[in-house]
């Protein structure tokens, strides 16, 4: 089996050494950039190959959320975690909004780190070779797993995060049922915290926003507990 490619965007010196020296010591294949404009050119000269990126926030020149949303605008599916001194909820959720998947705050322990990157290559992994189901129809609404997209009517298709799709799938199988917040994160998140449950609430709000076209269509707060799926009758 190959080795997953991380791109590693740091400009610590000190700790860009010792973190990529231990992805490596774990069997990582590391490509380290010290700043944003540097990683913007890897990432040009590359067919994108990357399995997963580490972005510091705080990066001379363009910075770990710019950079971001040049990763988003090239590849959707790739797990991008944030490795940051900044731990205010407003820069988490600016993070969140850019399709960022998580955050590990500086000072992190390389057992963290490494545990994190795991959880993530193996989920963004679970992928059906083949298609797992057909398209569901979702009210007026055609969604593709597989393809990522959500479809309104005839018109063009609205390109998904993997999160996306994963959380859309996860409440349109459980249409009319309370899905509890802690079974979501633990099922799609892989952990269920309180950083990650504002996570959650944004994804939703996402989902909210790309399903407004069909008012039979709700996401409702059961409150305390999670959200139920609606998909009323035309």
């Amino acid at each position: 089996m190959s080795k997953a490619h991380l791109l590693y965007v740091e400009d610590d010196e000190s700790l860009s050494f010792v973190t990529r020296d231990n992805l490596e010591l774990s069997d990582f294949t590391v490509t380290h950039c010290q700043d944003g404009r540097s990683a913007l050119e890897e990432i040009k000269k590359s067919d994108f190959e990357y399995d997963l990126c580490l972005l510091d926030v705080m990066l001379p020149g363009v910075d770990g959320f710019e950079l971001a949303r040049q990763i988003r605008d090239k590849n959707q599916d790739v797990p991008i975690l944030f490795l940051t001194a900044k731990s205010l909820k407003e820069d988490r959720l600016q993070g969140l909004r850019l399709g960022a998947d998580d955050y590990i705050t500086k000072p992190f322990s390389i057992e963290e780190l490494i545990l994190k990157i795991e959880v993530f290559l193996r989920r963004n992994k679970v992928r059906p070779s083949s298609p797992a189901f057909d398209p569901r129809q979702i009210g007026d609404y055609t969604f593709e797993l597989e393809k990522l997209q959500l479809q309104y009517k005839n018109e063009a298709p609205r390109r998904l995060t993997r999160r996306e799709a994963e959380l859309l799938c996860y409440l349109s199988k459980r249409r009319d049922q309370v899905s509890e917040r802690g079974d979501i994160l633990e099922k799609i998140w892989g952990e269920n915290d309180y950083f990650l449950g504002r996570s959650l609430d944004v994804f939703i709000s996402r989902l909210r926003k790309y399903l407004k076209e069909d008012p039979r269509i709700k996401i409702e707060n059961i409150h305390g507990v999670g959200f139920s799926f609606v998909v009323g009758r035309a």
